[in-house]
C-alpha cells in the first residue's frame, strides 16, 4: 500500500537580504533540502525548501518594504535527533539562542538564529494529540 499522505498545505514563508546564501545555510546548517530555486544572478524570486520530516518553507530575496523583513521569521520543527542537529546547526555557524534542553513536556529543543536573524526552534514536540 502506498502513502497517501497529502503534501503540506500550510508553508511558512520569509524574505532575506542574501536569499541564495541563506538557502546554503539552511541546507548545510539544518538539513533541509533545496527543491526548487527560481531567480536570476544574486535575486531569488522563488525558492522552497524541503523539511525532510515533512513540510517545507519557501523564501524570496527581500522586494516589498509593506511585508515580512528579513529577520522576523519564526519557526518550529520537529526532529527526531535533537543532539545530531544542534551539533550540524551550530557547526555551520547558527547563533545559539537556547542551548539545548529537556522540557516539562517531554521535548528535548533548542533554539537558534541564521546568519538574516531568524529565529529557529527545533525539537521532539509534536503537538498536543488530539482529544
Amino acid at each position: 500500500m502506498t502513502d497517501k499522505t497529502p503534501p503540506p498545505q500550510v508553508w511558512p514563508s520569509l524574505q532575506a537580504c542574501d536569499a541564495r546564501a541563506l538557502i546554503k545555510f539552511l541546507v548545510d546548517a539544518f538539513g533541509f533540502t533545496e527543491t526548487v530555486v527560481y531567480g536570476d544572478g544574486d535575486r531569488v524570486h522563488h525558492a522552497e525548501l524541503a523539511w525532510p520530516p515533512g513540510g517545507g518553507i519557501m523564501l524570496a530575496s527581500a522586494r516589498d518594504p509593506s511585508s515580512s523583513q528579513p529577520g522576523e521569521f519564526q519557526a518550529y520543527a520537529v526532529t527526531d535527533e535533537p543532539d545530531a542537529l544542534f551539533a550540524r546547526a551550530t557547526a555551520a555557524g547558527a547563533e545559539v539562542v537556547r542551548g539545548l534542553t529537556d522540557t516539562d513536556y517531554g521535548s528535548r529543543e533548542f533554539s537558534v538564529r541564521d546568519p538574516e536573524g531568524n529565529g529557529w526552534s527545533f525539537g521532539t514536540y509534536r503537538g498536543a494529540p488530539p482529544s
